[in-house]
Parts: C-alpha cells; structure tokens; sequence
C-alpha cells in the first residue's frame, strides 16, 4: 500500500514521503496512530496545502522535546525494589515502572519511550536506560536501583 506520511517514521521516512509499505502495517499501526494517509492523488493535495501547517507542528514538537530532553540528560533515577542477599531482585524493575519514577518526578514519558536494551532491570546497582523522546531526541539516564529487604 502507498502511503503519505505526516510525520518522521523511523526506518521509513520523512515528514511528506510517499513510500509503500505491507497493508497491515499501515492499516493497522500507521493510519489509526495518525503518522500517514493512503496517498490518494486527493490526499497528495490536501497534504501540500497543509504541508507548512504540519512542518511548524513537527518542529514545535521537536522543540519542545529537545527543552525536556536537556533537562533529563544526566538524571540518576533511584528506585527501591525487594532484593535477596545476593543482589537479585524479586520481579523485575520495567519500562513501566521507570515511567512512573520519572512522572513522579515531573517529567511526562511514556512507558514505549523508555527503552531497555537487555530487558527489565533484574539485579540492584546503576543501570543505563536510552529514553526516546521524539525520533531525533534520545536521552541516556542512570537508573540505580537499591534493595530493600525482602
């Protein structure tokens, strides 16, 4: 299926581009989410009257996500958990709770955005986590996470 996108996608394009991808990607994740439009010769139109209205929204978003990602560079986020003696925890620290620490925090992230390389968190000790903010604006926080008794 061909598709306008209407903002960056990673490993597909940019904000305009009109490229073919398998049908259930688009219909199912790509239109509903509101990232791109089947490229209609209608919907090309529409698109590049709208196109400076989309291009002042992406850059306001990127913008904005650039201001929180300064802020967020550097952060040491602790986080308790229930641990054994020799320094595994019981569960698992996830990309949920993360999220949660760092809304506590003030900062507003999705649970999708913090990203966990080698899965959740299973031991106690400074961790390293890869938050993406928008496409272009990824941020590396520490996350030390301490053992309370079980």
């Amino acid at each position: 299926m061909q598709i306008i996108l209407l903002e960056k996608v990673i490993n597909l394009g940019n904000l305009g581009d009109v490229v073919r991808v398998k049908d259930g990607y688009a219909r199912n994740f790509l239109i509903p989410q509101h990232k791109a439009r089947r490229a209609t010769k209608v919907a090309i139109e529409e698109f590049e009257a709208r196109r400076a209205e989309l291009e002042k929204l992406a850059a306001e978003k990127l913008a904005a996500s650039q201001a929180v990602g300064e802020k967020l560079a550097g952060l040491t986020l602790h986080i308790a958990a229930k641990a054994g003696v020799d320094g595994r925890l019981f569960g698992s620290v996830t990309n949920h709770d993360i999220a949660d620490a760092l809304d506590k925090q003030g900062f507003k992230v999705e649970k999708h955005q913090v990203r966990l390389p080698n899965g959740p968190l299973k031991t106690i000790g400074e961790q390293d986590v890869s938050v993406s903010l928008h496409t272009d604006v990824v941020v590396d926080i520490t996350v030390a996470i301490s053992g309370e008794a079980a």
